[in-house]
């Protein structure tokens, strides 16, 4: 059985991709009618996704990837193409219908493995449901109750946040879920229920419950909470185990409530359990959330910076809170090791006496969580004084040791203004002389570079971790002090709080042959040299701008003696020559664009022709350049262009080979006398079922590529104009370029050199014109 085609498009039609997106990725204004945000499906420091809502579609310019918004479900979910369709109609309120190959109407085939994902959401939103029920009207859940507000949580509180409570017995919600349809299969899958010798039994029994949901406000599993001494599993929490849906490192509890406030204030609180994330929401500080029984890890950090909208020159802050108590002090030193993951500043806050936010607000209220959060102090801060404070400050040598260990921790400060003002700090907090001082981080700093970048927090092409700029015990693999737990800036703190130096750095790691640290070591020249002269390697364009900060990273190969300079990031993916996905393929054939309001007959959408795969043309190339932004003005503005002098562009007109391809898929799309006819989506749509497979990709980048930021649409009309006139000029000039050779071979075409030179001052006045 498959979707019927019809309600395919009613899903794409209804669906808004920004506020798809927007569910996962912060998006700001990116020029007219454009979108911009940092692509949820690779690390960056400067947003290179972008969505165009008025089309559909979404294209990443760092990792080429791009479509609509039901590819984009697909992909961030890892959705089959049925199971996305499923999740987008649920969210609109669409029925599906469904149909088998001869087109007759059958039912939605509710065990097939496509819908388990959409099963395992539903058992556990029916499992919430239950949880919730259960707080409010069992009389063994009163303990919950009390629990909650003896913690200052009420009635309202708790349904905000979702709280339940499991029922003691054994398979009380088992037998509730599976009256309802669920397999006990189903039940186990979603972590919900256990499987024992004697049968299934549920996973969480006499505990309360908080739900822990993604971003979209699903409920991927929950966590549990001890409340009966006689409970035989002692833990205090509990969690739902891996399932395919609830995977801890890639969890927030309170994202679903907190990311709108994450988004409009650029800041996120992490703290460390489910009653603080309540506290600091109903304290008036919701962009508070919290792990689920792991550290705070790198993909909780891409989840926050998608949020947050972490990226060069942005004012966004992340703020860690933790306990007053010794390990908090602790967990707030290993936080430090977090900092340059992101873009944004970071903070610690330290609640005094050994409180969380929930104590804090139980015994001073409201104001002191705000005041906590507000107290925030810079990471870099907290961490110098830590290390200060484990360090004699009486005796020369401890001075000497103290500004040996902060010194690499100042050189690691990205902004040069704070890394300069934090080493007069450090001066006054040591008594020692500034420039010694700045002379010291200097030589971290320089120290830091050769070890690998970053302070040293990269590794060696070998393999083994190089801390502090490339340091190690005794030329070995960092196998430090009995006892000892390694700082990111090489030291070693010991059990009783001292710090103890690394041995001092040896000289830089070689450069011949590219050994140098992996995000930040020295290339040696034979390898740089090698890139220099495009010695079959994989070139990239290493972020050359062209029109107005559009990266090409594709990966091709440009031969010829082109000049890079860096290698290109391992991680980078090869081009797609392929669309992302067909959006009909096994279902039932190719997009149906809509009708057309113009008089002016649709032609008949022909197969796609085979067709070699075009590379991108060079990012350096004027030509192409222009070329490029004149195709960008025909697919996204078709109504701004002039109709007449575009469609008269002869088939030769473009000289890129990738370029060409593209504006022949609109001469044969109809061109623009079709396009003014059509929505915008419904013309994308066309002139991609008239492009050759490989360049359908392309045509979603241009599509999604942001037009220069005008005023207003008069002054993107005349650059419309302005890129078109100028292409029809250049055309123009090659022909009359081309007859002159025939004239001064004796031919008779004199007349028409004179027509086309006239024709052409006439362009060029207009295109002086409207530019």
């Amino acid at each position: 059985m498959r979707i019927r085609r019809e309600d395919v498009e009613a899903v794409r039609e209804r669906s808004r991709i920004d506020e798809v997106v927007g569910e996962y990725v912060t998006l700001r204004t990116a020029g007219i009618g454009a979108l911009k945000g940092l692509c949820p499906f690779h690390d960056e420091k400067t947003p290179s996704f972008n969505v165009r809502p008025t089309v559909g579609f979404y294209h990443c310019f760092g990792c080429q990837k791009g479509g609509d918004v039901i590819s984009f479900v697909m992909e961030i979910d890892h959705l089959s193409f049925a199971e996305a369709v499923e999740r987008l109609a649920q969210r609109i309120g669409l029925q599906l219908r469904y149909e088998d190959e001869s087109g007759n109407e059958g039912k939605r085939p509710d065990q097939a493995g496509v819908n388990q994902r959409r099963r395992l959401l539903e058992a556990n939103r029916m499992a919430e449901q239950f949880y919730i029920e259960q707080l409010g009207t069992s009389p063994e859940a009163s303990i919950g109750r009390q629990f909650l507000v003896d913690r200052g949580f009420d009635q309202a509180a708790a349904a905000h946040f979702g709280v339940g409570f499991a029922p003691r017995g054994g398979e009380v919600l088992t037998r509730h879920l599976t009256g309802r349809g669920f397999t006990g299969d189903e039940l186990v899958s979603a972590g919900i229920s256990g499987q024992g010798r004697r049968g299934l039994y549920d996973r969480f029994r006499g505990r309360l419950i908080w739900p822990i949901r993604d971003v979209t406000g699903g409920t991927l599993g929950f966590g549990a909470r001890r409340l009966f001494d006689d409970d035989t599993i002692e833990a205090k929490y509990l969690n739902t185990p891996e399932t395919s849906l609830y995977k801890k490192s890639h969890v927030l509890y309170g994202v679903d409530l907190a990311k709108r406030e994450i988004a409009k204030n650029h800041q996120v609180v992490v703290v460390e359990g489910y009653t603080d994330v309540m506290s600091c929401h109903l304290a008036g500080e919701t962009t508070a959330v919290a792990t689920c029984g792991t550290a705070f890890a790198a993909d909780h950090i891409r989840i926050v910076r998608r949020l947050i909208g972490d990226e060069r020159n942005s004012d966004g802050r992340v703020i860690f809170t933790f306990d007053g108590d010794k390990a908090g002090q602790n967990a707030a030193l290993k936080a430090f090791e977090d900092d340059q993951k992101f873009v944004s500043q970071t903070y610690v806050s330290i609640a005094p006496s050994g409180m969380d936010p929930c104590d804090l607000r139980l015994r001073h209220g409201n104001e002191a969580v705000r005041e906590l959060i507000a107290g925030r102090r810079p990471m870099f801060e907290f961490k110098i004084e830590s290390i200060i404070n484990g360090v004699d400050l009486s005796t020369v040598e401890g001075g000497a040791r103290a500004l040996r260990l902060a010194a690499p921790v100042v050189a690691n400060i990205r902004d040069e203004v704070i890394r300069l003002g934090y080493a007069v700090k450090l001066a006054g907090m040591l008594g020692m002389d500034e420039e010694l001082v700045r002379q010291s981080v200097a030589r971290a700093q320089r120290a830091g570079a050769v070890g690998g970048g970053n302070g040293g927090r990269a590794e060696q092409s070998g393999g083994n971790k190089a801390s502090g700029g490339g340091r190690q015990w005794n030329n070995r693999r960092n196998e430090g002090p009995a006892g000892g737990i390694q700082q990111p800036d090489g030291s070693w703190q010991m059990p009783d709080g001292t710090y103890i130096l690394p041995p001092e750095p040896k000289k830089g790691w070689k450069g011949k042959d590219g050994k140098g640290g992996k995000g930040g070591g020295n290339w040696g020249e034979r390898d740089r040299q090698r890139w220099n002269n495009g010695e079959g390697k994989t070139g990239f364009s290493g972020g050359q701008n062209v029109n107005g900060g559009q990266n090409f990273n594709g990966g091709q190969n440009f031969s010829g003696g082109n000049s890079w300079d860096e290698p290109p990031p391992e991680d980078m993916p090869p081009p797609e020559d392929e669309p992302p996905y067909d959006a009909y393929e096994n279902h039932g054939g190719p997009v149906t664009p809509g009708t057309t309001t113009s008089p002016t007959q649709v032609p008949e959408t022909p197969r796609r022709p085979p067709r070699p795969t075009l590379s991108r043309p060079d990012p350096r190339d004027k030509n192409a350049a222009i070329e490029r932004q004149a195709l960008e003005c025909m697919l996204q503005v078709p109504r701004l262009v002039p109709s007449a002098e575009t469609d008269a562009l002869p088939a030769d007109t473009f000289q890129t080979p990738l370029y060409r391809a593209i504006h022949e898929a609109i001469r044969g799309a109809g061109g623009i006398a079709v396009a003014v006819g059509l929505t915008e989506a419904a013309w994308v749509a066309l002139v991609q079922d008239f492009a050759p497979d490989p360049v359908v990709p392309m045509i979603t980048e241009l599509v999604v590529a942001p037009l220069p930021t005008l005023e207003d649409e008069v002054a993107l009309a005349r650059y419309a104009a302005g890129m078109i006139l100028h292409i029809a000029e250049a055309q123009l000039a090659r022909e009359i370029s081309s007859l002159k050779a025939a004239w001064q071979r004796g031919e008779d075409v004199g007349m028409r050199v004179m027509e086309l030179e006239i024709a052409k001052r006439a362009l060029s006045e207009r295109k002086h014109g409207v530019t």
